[in-house]
């Protein structure tokens, strides 16, 4: 169970980087594009493409938060469902 809670650790800790990341990626681009609005279709996509990284990773705190709460509530341990979402957001799934 200890090497559990461990991954969580991490995959917490990786998404709140992934997060940062794209975080100032995405405030970069538009200080690109506020200086030209040509450039929006010049990388509007991309800008898109940073936002939905923004929305997996909200999508990837949650599953992790329900686990947890999972994990807490029983006495059982995870179920196998569980370990496989685990597994899957360790290994980027869901993209």
């Amino acid at each position: 169970m200890k090497k559990v809670d461990n991954y969580l650790k991490e995959a917490i800790g990786n998404i709140r980087n992934d997060r940062e990341i794209t975080k100032e990626l995405l405030s970069d681009l538009i200080v690109y594009l506020s200086e030209d609005e040509e450039r929006h279709r010049e990388v509007g996509t991309i800008a898109a493409k940073y936002v939905e990284t923004l929305q997996r990773s909200n999508e990837q705190l949650v599953k992790v938060v329900t686990l947890l709460q999972k994990k807490q509530g029983a006495s059982t341990g995870l179920s196998d469902l569980d370990k496989t979402e685990i597994f899957d957001l360790l290994n980027g799934g869901d993209e």
